[in-house]
């Protein structure tokens, strides 16, 4: 068998486990052949791989990144992808593409699937906001990155006496900041799923200020918004990747409570840090049970599938059901966080 693998979207602590297992179990235990497109769909596209063999995947098990580069593919491209698949598949002469990728490279793994490409797509994105998968690998990394984050910033804010509000990743869901927020003891959490309102969090700062706790420490999700009318926040514009760009609700925020209480605030973006770096060890575990699995899914012809973490099993989920809708915080879960306060 030859199967193609590829990484599209943005880049996740793990990316580099998954092709390392995927040709390890594919060469090693199948005598099969992989190569890998570059720079995701783009890649495909244009006619960019390389082979991968046991050397090309040396050492790569701890590297952040991806060894093959992802870039985002405009949707008038993926159009073209999917009307052409079958003609793709047979110029490579690949039996099977393995697409590594959150939302966006799994709805473009589903328009191929349909079309007749024969696919079986791996779940990857930090804001672990895909619903047919209970975890996926990156988001154990960037909780730990924001985490430490919160812990050190903590010591400073109180040395200056400061308010510190830590921006982390969490377009529409808001899981970073939940677990980030729990983990370092963060004074108050804002997320996506739930509006905040300005007022409250003035309040804690001030009541945390007369109990003689001369600082506080908020995490904020960067898709996080202020309830109507509580305080001017802008929604950003809708890029050519049909994503929204967020305004900066870090910033906005801490100018905002600095203002209303006379008290220093700084924001803390930590934007693409939480991409970056060797990923924890869960998250080398799952990425490398996903290619495992991945490529036996590939060789009994499980097409149109995708990878899921299913309690502490690894099972094949249609793609049609992985891109329904967003896995976002429930409620009870945003209570069992407000109750830590």
């Amino acid at each position: 068998m030859r199967i193609g693998v590829l990484t599209a979207g943005g880049d996740c602590p793990g990316l580099n486990a998954v092709i390392r297992s995927v040709v390890h179990r594919a060469v090693a235990g199948h005598d099969d052949e992989v190569i890998g497109f570059e720079d995701g769909f783009k890649g495909l596209l244009d006619g960019r791989f390389r082979p991968l063999d046991l050397d090309a995947v040396s050492g790569i098990l701890a590297r952040g990144g991806t060894i093959l580069g992802s870039a985002r593919l405009e949707r008038a491209r993926l159009r073209e992808a999917a009307e052409n698949c079958e003609e793709l598949a047979r110029s490579y002469g690949i039996d099977a593409l393995i697409p590594i990728g959150g939302e966006g490279t799994l709805t473009a793994a589903r328009m191929l699937a349909d079309a007749g490409m024969p696919v079986v797509g791996v779940p990857k994105t930090i804001d672990n906001d895909i619903s047919a998968t209970d975890r996926t690998f990156g988001f154990d990394t960037a909780v730990g990155v924001a985490t430490e984050a919160i812990d050190r910033l903590k010591t400073t804010a109180e040395s200056h006496q400061r308010v510190m509000v830590v921006e982390v990743m969490g377009r529409h869901a808001g899981w970073i900041a939940l677990e980030s927020g729990m983990a370092g003891g963060a004074h108050g959490i804002c997320l996506p799923e739930r509006s905040f309102d300005v007022a409250d969090l003035v309040k804690m700062v001030e009541e945390r200020f007369a109990r003689g706790k001369k600082f506080a420490v908020i995490c904020v999700a960067e898709g996080a918004h202020p309830a109507a009318g509580s305080m001017d926040y802008q929604k950003g514009e809708i890029d050519q990747y049909g994503h929204e760009r967020f305004a900066g609700i870090g910033n906005r925020l801490a100018a905002e409570l600095e203002n209303r209480l006379g008290k220093e605030a700084r924001p803390v973006i930590l934007g693409h840090v939480q991409r970056g770096g060797t990923p924890t060890a869960y998250d080398r575990v799952l990425a490398t049970r996903f290619g495992w699995h991945a490529v036996e899914a590939a060789h009994r012809g499980d097409f149109g599938m995708m990878m899921a973490l299913r309690g502490t099993e690894v099972t094949l989920v249609p793609l049609a059901e992985a891109v329904i809708e967003l896995k976002r915080v429930p409620a009870d879960r945003m209570d069992e966080a407000d109750s830590v306060f």
